[in-house]
């Protein structure tokens, strides 16, 4: 996280260069570090709009999470693989949203409509993946998909 946040800072020239100064931290630590500096040199760059937006999303994911990890116990059908493995097509859909975006919003010279194509493209595809996600681990919940095919199946 802190070298995505790093990278979208410094490609859209909002970091101020310095987010390791002075003493870092040992060993990996140094990349806690990082990560704090970048969050909060992002979060001073945010507008209050932007800050609604990221207390909505922070809440959703915080919704979910309690709703279908804990309180549907979708923990007990996970395993180490499948949750190592589980944020790797959103992944994708963010890297290709901002690699794109940034080439797009540098050749039009306008982020915002392109912004806004990004954003619903993302959301939609997001929701299709959450949905389909939640849709096997019910089914493997009632029998009705076999646990060896939820894990390959991705």
């Amino acid at each position: 996280m802190a070298v995505h946040g790093l990278f979208v800072l410094v490609l859209f020239k909002k970091g101020g260069g310095e987010f390791l100064s002075g003493n870092t931290w040992p060993c990996f630590l140094v990349f806690v570090q990082l990560l704090l500096n970048v969050i909060k040199q992002a979060y001073s760059l945010m507008t209050v709009p932007m800050k609604y937006a990221l207390a909505g999303l922070f809440l959703s994911h915080g919704v979910s999470f309690v709703d279908n990890f804990l309180l549907k116990r979708e923990f007990a059908l996970a395993s180490p693989d499948k949750l190592m493995g589980s944020p790797y097509p959103r992944l994708v859909v963010m890297h290709f949203a901002i690699i794109v975006g940034a080439f797009f919003t540098f050749a039009v010279g306008s982020p915002v409509a392109l912004l806004v194509i990004l954003v619903v493209l993302k959301t939609a595809l997001d929701t299709k993946l959450h949905l389909r996600e939640h849709g096997k681990i019910q089914a493997a919940k009632n029998n009705l998909l076999p646990w060896k095919e939820l894990n390959q199946s991705g």
